[in-house]
């Protein structure tokens, strides 16, 4: 792991130092050399070369050839597509992680006989064939160091490619036989394959080979699940599929359990069930994998390898560092965008946590403190838009929202998310006299948006793509890379001398483009390979000409590249990772040959499409183990059952079920990946909490934010781990203020749970959509439903952030601290409050509807009294109290910094 910073903010080699300990004790994966290393990357490069082609072109594998016509490779369908791109991710699963590091219960026994035998038997055969199984077994299986391919991953390897092959070459049997007839009708391996018919022995000739294949695949997904992400996350998928072969035996005459008992079912309906339909492993959440997810995280790795990492955290410091608390102020906004890339919150909390975290320790804020707050932002960049983590992605397939609505959805919420961590800091740096850089330490702003503006083109490129110009998730995500590409291609060929020849090559590029369409009716690629023409005038084809503008810049760029590879590019600043892998190839070679600008360019596509490979392969192992579940549920009729048994424990009650739903979602979500939780708990739950007209958007929302709590949820708080790791402070402590510091993420989930309106949403009969021009226009609806909403849940997290650190320009008493509390519920949530309180009163026999929007007006008005007064009376007492404590700076609101 590399960590990136400016040349003017130095990172604490100590720091670093942790940080890569940290995340070599989180991170389970090899770290190869040689031959294995080049394996692996062809393999990664080669599942981002299959993914961009989807994006591009679809599903149908062909290309034209200028005077001889189209050459089709194949043309597949959806859930061959899904089969490789599992088949794809359990490759890099196995080429990745161990299967044993010799540390587990059956190794050390196995370890142990020599010795057992040389006590017993002396030094006689049996010692001697102990030490050879012994041998056996390390050779074929045990990677202590984790840095070997084991015989038993190429052979999982070579078995991983079945399945997928059955997949490609009997398609027809799956849909014309096994869909009729099941998988019993389906042919055993001598019938499939005339030539291995003298296989045919034992289970070969009893199953048939679609069977077999579906076992096959089952078992190395839960095996590729146990190396990538633990044996929690196997067992409870484990625990689902034995409960679908044995649901039945629970007793039906016990009132819990005959919720939970199931019809019997045999393995081959299972089995078909969970990898030959949409149900299972290759259901929605892999669809998803393959048409959103993987794209966007290839996104963000080829964004994060251009530099833009680094020079978003030097963004933030420029921007944030001198003022009070200033490095932890960075650290909330440098986390959000390197988390909005990553889309992980362990990964972002080691990759930033190496600078920002020694910075806030020498500032003056404690190391425990140091630690949550990196940890708390950093689990918050899944939630901060354009590009959130993969969940959001599974919401658009989920609920059917365009990804656009859940964009704008969403902006809101994690603005106030980050407003509330930026509100706890500062006060924080008040509370404890800390000041900020001074600029001396910092970066220039003018001279560092010059030097890497660019940066920003693509994230509002994306944007312009989903929100104005409406393409879909995948569309849009292919022409962003293609734009990066294009960027950062004429990032490299710029400097002094060729910068006018390479912006007028681009230009006249661009024109000769826009006359072919004005002249001919399509571009000169268009007319080599013989597509349609149509008409253009001037206007359009000018406009017809700007798609086409990423492909002449890169064109025009790689050019200049090869003309004059050896030149300099002073823009330039590619990731550390995409400097050390060039020098490692030119090592190797003994030819300095990424050393020059081209070879640059060229390691930046290549490593880009490496680590987003293996950034992706545990989110398409998480989502395919996660399919298991909802295949489960689907063939065993649990989701009625559990429907039924949640509406029964919640009384009925909104408050008491969305409670229920949030601890639901804290405790899966710990020690599991977001992508999964959100699976299990939107299955689980999602159809209940729409019955209560909740838009759907809004409890999806509602699942992800708090789902995120767990990273920083003691006992488990992986993040928080990481980031106490990184700080040398107490893990506990520091999980616990990092709980703390995220209960922003509770308060405003819950907020936009009952006034969708925070979410720009208008709900009519549950259904929720984005605001119109004519919403606006209908004041009646606009400011109480959701132009005081906003303002209040600002103030709630305001309230929430102070009552947290316990300052505001003096210490605030406890019982102050709980008013503040009460005033971000009644802001942000007063049906949290009027809701019982009509229960309440309902059972004393009084008919009080108290949950409305007037009454929920009269509540904010409340809290907004309690908030201000509070905060009068603390400022009054400070006044009267002047010189108990040392508070840097003028003035401690959070407002006026």
């Amino acid at each position: 792991m590399t960590t990136n910073t400016s040349n003017s903010i130095e990172p604490d080699p100590e720091g670093s130092e942790a940080a890569d300990d940290v995340f070599e004790e989180i991170d389970d994966r090899r770290s190869l050399t040689g031959a294995s290393l080049v394996a692996v990357a062809v393999v990664g490069i080669l599942f981002s070369a299959f993914q961009l082609w989807l994006g591009a072109r679809g599903f149908v594998f062909e290309f034209a050839i200028p005077g001889f016509g189209t050459v089709q490779i194949a043309s597949l369908a959806s859930l061959q597509i899904r089969a490789i791109h599992v088949n794809f991710a359990l490759v890099m699963a196995f080429l990745l992680f161990p299967g044993s590091t010799g540390t587990g219960a059956i190794t050390r026994r196995i370890e142990s006989l020599p010795a057992v035998a040389r006590n017993r038997f002396g030094d006689s055969p049996v010692t001697r064939a102990a030490e050879a199984v012994r041998s056996a077994v390390w050779w074929a299986f045990v990677d202590e160091e984790s840095t070997r391919i084991t015989p038993s991953d190429i052979a999982l390897i070579l078995l991983s490619t079945f399945p997928s092959a059955y997949y490609f070459t009997q398609y027809d049997e799956i849909t014309d036989v096994i869909r009729v007839r099941g998988l019993g009708g389906a042919g055993t391996l001598g019938e499939v394959v005339p030539s291995l018919a003298a296989l045919e022995l034992g289970f070969l000739a009893d199953y048939s080979l679609a069977y077999l294949m579906g076992v096959l695949a089952i078992l190395l997904v839960l095996e590729a699940t146990r190396r990538a992400l633990g044996l929690l996350l196997t067992l409870l998928v484990s625990l689902f599929l034995l409960y679908a072969k044995y649901g039945y035996l629970l007793p039906r005459d016990l009132p819990v359990a005959q919720t939970f008992a199931t019809s019997q079912l045999r393995w081959n309906q299972i089995v078909q069930n969970l990898w030959y339909t949409v149900e299972g492993i290759l259901g929605v959440p892999v669809g998803v994998s393959v048409r959103f997810i993987y794209i966007f995280i290839l996104f963000g790795a080829f964004l994060e390898m251009s530099g833009a990492g680094k020079w978003f955290i030097d963004l933030a410091y420029s921007i944030t560092g001198t003022r009070k608390g200033g490095p932890a102020k960075a650290s909330v906004v440098a986390s959000g965008f390197m988390g909005m890339l990553s889309g992980s919150s362990v990964a972002n909390t080691v990759t930033t946590g190496a600078l920002t975290i020694p910075l806030m320790k020498r500032s003056g804020y404690s190391p425990e403190f140091s630690g949550a707050v990196e940890s708390s932002v950093s689990s918050g960049g899944q939630i901060l838009p354009p590009v959130m983590g993969a969940a959001a992605f599974l919401i658009v397939e989920y609920t059917g929202t365009p990804f656009r609505d859940v964009v704008i959805a969403a902006t809101l919420p994690a603005v106030a998310f980050f407003f509330g961590m930026w509100v706890m800091v500062h006060f924080e740096a008040a509370k404890r006299g800390i000041g900020g850089l001074t600029r001396s330490e910092l970066l220039d702003l003018g001279p560092h948006m010059r030097r890497g503006w660019f940066y920003l083109v693509p994230l509002g490129l994306l944007l312009y793509y989903l929100v104005i110009a409406r393409l879909s998730v995948g569309r849009a995500g292919w022409l962003t890379i293609v734009a990066t590409v294009a960027l950062i291609a004429m990032v490299a060929a710029y400097n002094e001398r060729t910068g006018p020849a390479l912006v007028g090559g681009i230009l006249a590029g661009y024109a000769l483009f826009a006359v072919s369409l004005f002249y001919a009716g399509g571009t000169p690629i268009d007319l080599l390979y013989g597509a349609e023409t149509a008409e253009y005038g001037l206007t359009g084809a000018l406009r017809a000409a700007a798609p086409s503008l990423p492909t002449v810049v890169a064109a025009i760029s790689f050019a200049f590249l090869l003309a004059d590879p050896r030149g300099d590019a002073p823009l330039l600043d590619l990731d550390d990772d995409v400097t050390e892998a060039g020098a490692w190839f030119d090592e190797r070679v003994g030819v300095d040959v990424a050393g020059s600008r081209a070879g640059q360019f060229g390691s930046f596509i290549l490593k880009s499409m490496d680590s987003g490979a293996k950034t992706a392969t545990i989110v398409v192992v998480a989502v395919a183990a996660a399919g298991v579940i909802p295949g489960v549920i689907g063939i065993t009729g649990l989701g009625g059952s559990l429907r039924a048994l949640i509406i029964s424990v919640s009384g009925g009650s909104l408050v008491l079920l969305l409670i229920l739903a949030g601890l639901a979602a804290v405790i899966v979500g710990m020690g599991m990946p977001t992508t999964v939780m959100y699976i299990i708990i939107v299955v689980l739950l999602g159809p209940v909490l729409p019955e209560f007209g909740i838009a759907i958007l809004a409890v999806h929302l509602f699942v992800l934010y708090l789902g995120l709590m767990a990273d920083v949820t003691p006992p488990v708080m992986v993040a928080a781990y990481a980031a106490a790791g990184i700080a040398k402070s107490d893990p506990f402590e520091t999980g616990k203020q990092a709980f703390l510091l995220s209960l922003n993420k509770i308060l405003v989930p819950f907020a936009f749970v009952f006034s969708p309106g925070i979410l720009l949403l208008r709900t009519t009969d549950g259904q929720g959509s984005i605001l119109t021009g004519a919403d606006v226009a209908d004041l009646g609806f606009f400011l109480p439903e959701v132009v005081a909403p906003i303002l209040a849940v600002f103030a709630g997290v305001y309230a929430l952030g102070v009552a947290i650190i316990g300052f505001y320009h003096a210490d605030v008493r406890y019982g102050a601290r709980l008013s503040l509390v009460a005033a971000a519920v009644l802001l942000s949530v007063p049906g949290m409050v009027l809701l019982p309180a009509s229960a309440a009163l309902g059972l004393l026999g009084v008919d009080a509807g108290l949950y409305s929007v007037t009454n929920e007006l009269v509540a904010r008005g409340v809290g907004a009294a309690i908030l201000v007064v509070g905060l009068i009376r603390n400022r009054r007492r400070a006044g009267g109290e002047s010189g108990d404590r040392p508070v840097a700076g003028d003035s401690p609101d959070a407002a006026s910094q």
